[in-house]
């Protein structure tokens, strides 16, 4: 065998139980943010970053992949490390950089470092625990509360960044887990009528005019597209205009002449629609269909309860940040301020991305081992 050979062989050996059609489709994603971030008329600061960072990424990914995780299942560590992420937070309220009105990170002079992204992917794996643990008497209301309070923690020192849109996220990873897991509808929906009623109060006898005035121009920016709303507007602009096939790589003008602001992450499928038009926003909801459907594969398929919630709330986590990026940039959603998963640029939430894929081609690697290991009991064991 040649020395080609062998290390081909070698690599077959360690890697090959990642998922060549999922990598893809993220990594295209990767690109597809890379080429919108292209400019053939100004400076490629943001293009060039960007390059490092998702090399940094795939590094990271092929790295996560090889341990076994079955750890987190049997120890604290996730729930130390989500304690951990959860003081960061409050130090980044108190010590954090104050960039376009929200403190949402640590300054470090090279590079940023933003807690609220790998709180997602933690908060995750403890929910995935919990829940896992308690399967037989799940539909109790107080595992509600419990993981209800495990969520709460997180999505309120985000929200108060504010970051709404990393704490939309949050919330929909507990929510997704709790039905995925089993509990009671009816706890639930008690639990939001409750709070339904709550904030109907408070609308009615709390909340001055001007108050209310915010609230109605952050759920409709249309209503002031001089001033709240500009954002909004200019987005579903750029949005439109780029029509059935789009404007060309590097040429669409609401982005690249700043009438579109903070398109390289914000607003970058805002951007990304004004290139490419109708045809290139099939192309990336194919691309996350891709990525989101053979995640939940591969956790219908996992060997215990603790893989399968936890690479669900991975999934969860990619369609929640898909959902609000995208219903924010077409006017579907307010505007909240949050990246697109693989495509926006940053460090912070592109390594957490890709590290999340890692866990998930490592859990998919047990899958393929259990499996094995079934197959030779049954045909070497006693009938």
């Amino acid at each position: 065998m040649s020395p080609v050979t062998r290390a081909h062989s070698g690599i077959m050996r360690l890697f090959g139980h990642v998922d060549p059609f999922l990598l893809a489709a993220a990594f295209g994603m990767s690109l597809l943010g890379l080429a919108t971030m292209r400019s053939f008329s100004a400076e490629n600061f943001f293009f060039e970053q960007q390059v490092i960072w998702i090399a940094i990424a795939l590094v990271v990914f092929l790295g996560a992949s090889l341990p076994d995780y079955s750890f987190l299942r049997t120890t604290s560590i996730a729930t130390v490390v989500y304690g951990a992420l959860l003081l960061l937070l409050t130090l980044v309220l108190a010590a954090g950089s104050l960039v376009l009105g929200a403190t949402t990170r640590f300054d470090l002079g090279l590079f940023a470092v933003q807690p609220s992204d790998p709180t997602k992917l933690v908060l995750a794996a403890v929910l995935a625990k919990y829940f896992a643990r308690r399967h037989i008497e799940i539909a109790h209301i107080k595992h509600i509360l419990v993981s209800g309070t495990y969520a709460f923690l997180a999505f309120a020192l985000i929200f108060l960044q504010p970051d709404l849109g990393s704490a939309i996220t949050v919330f929909s990873i507990w929510l997704g887990l709790t039905l995925v897991a089993g509990l009671s509808w009816k706890h639930l929906a008690v639990l939001f009528v409750t709070g339904a009623i709550v904030c109907s109060g408070l609308w009615i006898t709390v909340l001055k005019p001007y108050q209310k005035a915010r609230i109605i121009t952050f759920v409709n920016p249309m209503t002031d597209i001089r001033g709240a709303g500009y954002n909004a507007y200019q987005s579903t602009v750029a949005v439109g205009s780029g029509e059935l096939l789009g404007k060309g790589v590097g040429y669409g003008t609401q982005s690249k002449l700043q009438f579109l602001p903070e398109f390289q992450t914000d607003f970058i499928f805002a951007a990304y629609a004004e290139e490419w038009g109708f045809a290139g926003v099939v192309l990336l909801f194919g691309l996350y269909a891709v990525v989101i459907l053979r995640t939940l594969s591969i956790a219908a398929h996992a060997d215990d309860n603790f893989s399968r919630l936890f690479v669900t709330g991975i999934a969860l986590y990619f369609m929640a940040q898909f959902t609000v990026h995208a219903g924010m940039d077409m006017g579907l959603l307010p505007i909240t301020g949050i990246t697109l998963p693989f495509m926006s640029y940053g460090g912070s939430h592109l390594l957490t991305e890709y590290f999340a894929l890692g866990i998930v081609m490592s859990m998919r690697r047990s899958r393929s081992i259990a499996g094995i290991r079934t197959e030779h009991t049954e045909f070497v064991g006693p009938v």
